[in-house]
């Protein structure tokens, strides 16, 4: 498709829309304080197309997932609403209840501007596109406050040894040395934090993308289960539940650090914190320097309403626009999924990501390399590890084994 049809095709769908505005329910998971001040710019720019954003969040991923899919299923489909980049939605397409909006990408020329065209690989399925990717999002940060160390009488660590080294002093102050969130999915993320950032890529992709067992069961992964253990150690006074409480911890000088995605971000800019001043981030642990390439993207169910319909074609375009793209990212603290726009006034940790992808320093996701039954198994796992002290590395290795023997 050439420039002109492109652009004619553009003004096509923004034409159909804006004559049969609607009302679309947009479900998604984000309900932290940065998370929804960001979903607001996405609901802020629809709502001017005339249409209505008619939100539905529910807490957590994990919770928010299976409703989606039981109505979807149940055949009560939503407008829209937001999965992970990967294989979360492989059945729901498979089962002919996703709408294709290859016309919207082609329209929009986005194989020309999506950075990396592997997240738009992810929404694809046997050629077509099923969905509109909004975010870059990287697990592989280290998240430091300034005042923990300031008060425990420690310099900021610069890496996850020097993370280690300095938990003494900080329990003898009273400070938590590692804040996180009693949940599987943080439990499970942080181990594969840990695992993408303290081994070569090589060893990551031949567990998660080979499934070999040979190198699950290896010295490499041996040291990933000792900082594992090492991580239960320092975090096990940390009692909250929710990945912005433990977040909030750090923000307020209480922990020394978090584990956690660049969604944190967000909550820092909340609090007014700034970046390299209140607080630090290490992308990698401050070990090796990468960002995962996965992220968020909104999928469209198949509709019978023609408004409803063209809404949903507004919202999938709108999404990738430049000005959305922007808006957007800065609240939520993720990275654009456009290489062509202008993020100069991004902050200090930002501008870290940005030169990562820039240098091409990335890593597939973890979510694009497994079935969501695996990361269930594996979140379960870490569940039961950080839940038992007791529970030995080599006997938490050998249960990983098995997990990594049955994954497809």
């Amino acid at each position: 498709m050439n420039l002109t049809s492109k652009l004619l095709a553009a003004t096509a769908l923004v034409a159909a829309s804006s004559t049969s505005a609607t009302e679309l329910e947009v479900m998604h998971w984000w309900t932290s304080g940065g998370e929804a001040a960001a979903v607001g710019e996405l609901a802020n720019a629809f709502d001017a197309t005339g249409n209505t954003w008619v939100d539905a969040a529910i807490a957590g991923g994990d919770a928010a997932r299976p409703v989606m899919i039981s109505r979807l299923t149940g055949g009560d489909p939503m407008g829209a609403f937001q999965f992970n980049h990967g294989r979360q939605a492989e059945e729901l397409i498979e089962a002919g209840l996703l709408r294709d909006i290859t016309d919207i990408a082609e329209a929009e020329g986005w194989k020309d501007i999506v950075n990396p065209l592997s997240l738009l690989d992810s929404c694809t399925v046997d050629g077509r596109i099923y969905c509109a990717p909004v975010n870059i999002h990287s697990w592989q940060w280290l998240w430091l406050s300034h005042k923990a160390y300031k008060d425990a009488g420690v310099d900021v660590p610069t890496n996850w040894d020097e993370f280690v080294a300095a938990a003494p002093k900080l329990t003898e102050s009273g400070i938590l040395p590692m804040a996180a969130g009693q949940e599987g999915w943080q439990q499970g993320g942080l181990f594969n934090v840990l695992m993408a950032s303290l081994v070569p890529n090589e060893v990551f992709l031949s567990v998660y993308g080979d499934k070999d067992t040979d190198v699950a069961a290896g010295p490499e992964i041996a040291r990933v289960f000792k900082a594992a253990a090492d991580a239960r150690s320092m975090s096990s006074n940390s009692t909250v539940q929710a990945w912005n409480d433990a977040t909030n911890l750090v923000i307020t000088g209480k922990a020394g650090g978090q584990i956690m995605g660049d969604w944190a971000q967000g909550e820092f800019a909340i609090a007014e914190q700034v970046a390299g001043e209140d607080y630090s981030c290490l992308p990698g642990l401050g070990v090796t320097e990468l960002l995962s390439t996965g992220g968020d993207a909104f999928y469209f169910p198949v509709l019978k309403d023609e408004a409803q319909i063209a809404a949903q074609g507004e919202l999938a375009a709108l999404m990738l626009k430049p000005a959305t793209q922007v808006a957007f990212n800065l609240k939520k603290g993720s990275l654009p999924v456009r290489g062509d726009i202008d993020l100069s006034t991004a902050n200090d940790c930002m501008q870290k990501g940005l030169a990562l992808l820039e240098k091409g320093a990335l890593l597939p996701d973890f979510n694009q390399l497994v079935t969501p039954d695996t990361k269930d198994q594996i979140d379960t796992l870490f569940v039961e590890f950080f839940a038992d002290s007791s529970m030995a590395v080599d006997a938490a290795q050998a249960e990983f084994v098995k997990i990594i023997s049955a994954a497809e």
